[in-house]
């Protein structure tokens, strides 16, 4: 089992700069998931002091190659969830278990809003991985809401383990498998008794044995039991630390303003605030 000093939620410009100056103080680190998407659609940055004028897309390759040059490279994937365990961190990344001793949350914001039922049902019908969890539902029904450009991968890999999958997007991927039923639209609500048995898409509901919600971003509490929100964002003080030992955020997770010298900077300091708490609290 893989085991860091730090693991690093999300490879945008809070992640790198976090994971560059771990690196630094001479800590293992891993970045775990690419970055967000909203900078690299950026147009134009202008006001990122040193940049003038540069394509969001353009901002992020620059960021890639420093990091790059130091030996950090982001593994491309998904969070599943994260649990403490004694002195660290048990991290469920691609249906993998990762160990590390603590963890910088930088995965930016979760823009969507759960659907009725999502909560309620998480682990008893409902899932965020399809890796993870897909071997529990072999031969059953299952409804794969795609919102992440993994999403057909996910469904076609269900499909491939004797699931009958239906997904449910805006439309349909050119690589989703014919033996995946493809049903247009956005999914509305979850329910059921004890664990999820319908799922209604658009006005209609219909039977399901899982519901498979595959987001590019995951909320940070629904990933990490316990940790504080408010008003939708991730609280920190002035060293990046949670309400949780060894857990730290940085970047758009932690509220507006969303700037990227915000990020880099919160990025640094929560990188420096780790690598300080791994000196104080030795394995």
């Amino acid at each position: 089992m893989d085991r860091f000093d730090c693991a690093v939620i999300g490879g945008g410009p809070a992640g790198l700069s976090a994971a560059i100056n771990l690196h630094q103080r001479g800590k293992t680190v891993q970045v775990l998931g690419a970055a967000p998407g909203f900078l690299a659609k950026a147009e134009q940055v202008d006001n990122y002091l040193g940049m003038p004028g540069v394509t969001g897309e353009e901002m992020l390759r620059q960021f890639s190659a420093h990091a790059a040059a130091m030996g950090i490279q982001a593994l491309p994937g998904r969070v599943a969830n994260i649990l403490p365990m004694g002195n660290g961190f048990m991290i469920n990344f691609n249906g993998e278990i990762l160990e590390s001793r603590t963890v910088i949350l930088a995965c930016g914001i979760a823009r969507a809003k759960p659907v009725p039922g999502e909560a309620e049902f998480l682990g008893r019908g409902v899932s965020y991985c399809a890796t993870c969890d897909g071997m529990l539902y072999r031969g059953k029904k299952l409804l794969v809401w795609g919102l992440s450009p993994e999403a057909a991968h996910e469904a076609n890999f269900l499909d491939s383990i004797g699931c009958q999958v239906s997904f449910v997007a805006a439309k349909q991927p050119p690589e989703l498998r014919e033996s995946v039923r493809f049903i247009p639209g956005n999914l509305k609500a979850v329910g059921g008794e004890e664990v999820v048995q319908w799922a209604q898409i658009g006005p209609k509901q219909e039977a399901f044995d899982g519901v498979f919600i595959l987001r590019s971003a995951i909320a940070p509490d629904t990933l990490l039991p316990g940790l504080a929100i408010e008003n939708g964002s991730v609280p920190v003080d002035r060293n990046m630390a949670t309400n949780l030992p060894g857990v730290f955020a940085a970047g758009d997770v932690t509220g507006a303003p969303l700037q990227v010298a915000k990020a880099v900077g919160e990025g640094l300091i929560a990188g420096l605030s780790a690598a300080d708490y791994l000196d104080k609290n030795p394995a």
